[in-house]
């Protein structure tokens, strides 16, 4: 069965990208896909030191070890590919998925390009502006790993400030809907 993870860069578990997230996975599962979300937001995630030493090593891990990204790393080798979810904090994502998102590219790309072909779709909540810098933040990501970046009817972004905010966004969430689908039906095609 294909897996899909999606991660949640938000702090609040509850809140408005944990929600979107799961419009997504919702759709997803209703198609046959199997799912996962994790909770990377409010989780201890250190940065990227840029030492380089996944380049040398090339075991597919970083050597930074008192924290969960090596871990992430391996579930990510394993999927078929992601979702990354964050609200926007100062215009773009949050720390934590930046950290996240330096610190696996990094090792991926040390390592033979490990998410060459899967499939990587952000995820963007805000309350007013700076959705299409935190969208790009992530789709950059996507792009030096070699992957293959779903799409929808619009950028997957919703607007909200309070959690439930975002289905008052009806096309934000008739785009993460499609977005799900996109997702399903890409997976059957490769």
């Amino acid at each position: 069965m294909k897996k899909i993870l999606a991660f949640n860069g938000s702090p609040h578990t509850n809140g408005n990208t944990s929600l979107a997230l799961k419009v997504v996975t919702d759709e997803l599962n209703r198609n046959g896909v199997c799912t996962e979300t994790i909770q990377l937001g409010g989780k201890y995630i250190r940065p990227c030191l840029g030492c380089r030493k996944c380049f040398e090593l090339k075991n597919k891990s970083c050597i930074i070890k008192d924290d969960k990204i090596n871990e992430l790393i391996l579930k990510m080798d394993k999927s078929d590919g992601f979702i990354i979810g964050s609200p926007v904090f100062t215009s773009n994502v949050t720390a934590a998925v930046k950290a996240f998102m330096d610190r696996t590219n990094f090792v991926a790309k040390a390592n033979g390009f490990m998410f060459k072909g899967k499939i990587g779709a952000p995820i963007i909540v805000a309350t007013k502006t700076g959705a299409n810098f935190a969208y790009s933040a992530i789709n950059f990501m996507f792009g030096i790993s070699d992957m293959i970046t779903v799409g929808s009817t619009y950028w997957n972004c919703a607007f909200g400030k309070m959690p439930g905010d975002i289905f008052n966004d009806k096309e934000g969430i008739e785009g993460f809907v499609r977005l799900g689908n996109n997702i399903a039906e890409l997976l059957q095609k490769i």
